[in-house]
């Protein structure tokens, strides 16, 4: 219907003036699906049985603080002290179960006398909640990516170290290595160290125990597979995952095989994979070895423009037309399905630039250590309770592709926090019945009630 000049514009000169009364009104209605979601996944008395009990402050307990951190997260607040700026929010203290939130001193001491037993219990809460999901939906293949990822601090929060930091150089840092999954875009487990290990320090073991855990409790018979950047060549890492039956690929470091280079240069037939890579294969192996892999040599179409003097490359072959990577791996399909795979490890890249924008990963917040370690599985467990929210309300849309993408096109938590958690509304009670009051958008109403919907008949 077309509408006159007159019914669409008015002018509004008058400031209201303000005023501030408690009328039980909410910023955060759509924060209702996650009381529905963590109810579902019984959270909160998972939390509970995470932690010790004794001499703990007997109203809050180290469960609800760590409750509160994940809460805290999926609203969007990075520091402890925002917490004063949602404390009397109505949605947040039912969801909590509370009538106050605890002071930021109370979370701080809490924090701090987290023991580091408890804090395992907690990493294994979450790859169990993992699992679970996996094991909701099944799938044939399962791909584990393992990378390292920088925390700094301008701080000197214990356990923090100074080492190789690119964006941050000399600042001091964490360090921790973590598996993703890449079917579900979700965290799988971490292991906690300083910022002055090598990418490969405890890798070894830490990915057996993903497999072990995984390949016990994930049911079905499912291939396990891994990509790694050339940080993780190592022969003994290659032949554990060989003798478990883990399918794997790993980027292979020039500056320790010069020879590389010059079979590359000398190579003059290139097979081709698409308009952008070709490839081929060749029987070496470094020379320390007695096992044999199979090594694959890629190259990629990428014109550079080259400004200033030409730097020559003492190891790595260079050209104004192809950048060059060398794959080593145990996998038998074709040299271009295995080079997709490798190239789709790209994807643990996002996950990390998605919990470090949306959950805060990249933050140090405490100076002690314990009290870092669990801000940060609180990080992992909100970043995975948003892509648990999405594969309980959304079909899977891609299975088993070379790249190996995620089952569902998720949106990033920040997305979901704009379009519907982050919603005014009032809590009422006409006639005894709990009402939630939003405003009539049609939007939130078609993305609100499709959320409670699903998740309930979910339940």
């Amino acid at each position: 219907m077309k509408s006159s000049k007159a019914q669409i514009q008015a002018k509004y000169h008058k400031i209201p003036k303000i005023q501030f009364e408690d009328q039980k009104l909410t910023s955060f209605s759509g924060l209702l699906i996650f009381q529905v979601l963590f109810r579902r996944l019984n959270l909160k008395q998972r939390l509970y049985r995470c932690f010790s009990h004794e001499k703990v402050s007997p109203i809050f307990g180290r469960h609800l603080v760590m409750l509160l951190l994940i809460v805290h997260m999926i609203l969007g607040f990075r520091r402890l002290r925002e917490v004063d700026y949602y404390r009397d929010d109505p949605l947040v203290l039912r969801l909590m179960g509370l009538r106050k939130l605890p002071d930021v001193s109370t979370i701080s001491r809490s924090l701090s006398k987290i023991e580091c037993k408890e804090i395992e219990k907690g990493r294994v809460l979450l790859r169990t909640m993992v699992i679970e999901g996996i094991n909701r939906v099944g799938f044939s293949r399962l791909t584990f990516d393992f990378d390292g990822s920088v925390q700094s601090t301008k701080g000197h929060a214990e356990g923090t170290a100074v080492g190789f930091n690119k964006k941050k150089k000399g600042a001091r840092s964490y360090y921790n290595l973590y598996c993703t999954v890449a079917q579900t875009g979700q965290f799988f487990d971490f292991l906690p160290r300083p910022g002055n290990v090598h990418d490969s320090n405890g890798a070894e073991q830490f990915m057996m125990e993903c497999f072990d855990v995984a390949r016990k409790e994930i049911v079905g018979n499912t291939i396990f597979e891994s990509r790694m950047d050339s940080a993780f060549f190592n022969i003994n890492i290659l032949n554990t995952l060989n003798n478990n039956n883990v399918e794997f690929t790993s980027s292979v470091p020039f500056e320790r095989f010069p020879e590389l280079k010059n079979i590359i240069e000398n190579r003059k037939r290139w097979r081709t994979i698409d308009d952008e890579w070709s490839y081929f294969e060749a029987s070496w192996k470094p020379k320390s070895w007695d096992t044999k892999y199979r090594f694959i040599f890629t190259r990629r179409k990428n014109k550079k423009q080259i400004k200033g003097p030409l730097q020559l490359d003492l190891f790595e072959p260079r050209d104004f037309n192809f950048d060059y990577k060398v794959i080593v791996t145990n996998k038998k399909g074709s040299a271009k399905s295995v080079t997709l795979f490798h190239n789709g490890r790209g994807s643990q890249e996002a996950i990390f630039g998605d919990a470090k924008s949306d959950v805060a990963l990249d933050l140090i917040p405490c100076r002690r250590l314990v009290a870092n370690q669990v801000f940060t599985l609180c990080s992992l467990m909100a970043h995975n309770l948003s892509r648990e929210i999405q594969m309980l309300t959304t079909t899977p849309v891609h299975r088993a592709k070379p790249k190996r993408p995620a089952a569902w096109t998720f949106q990033k938590l920040d997305t979901i926090r704009n379009r519907v958690i982050q919603r005014a509304g009032r809590l009422t009670n006409p006639q005894g019945e709990l009402t939630l009051t939003m405003s009539a958008n049609k939007a939130v109403r078609k993305d609100l009630l499709h959320f409670l919907d699903v998740l309930q008949k979910a339940a």
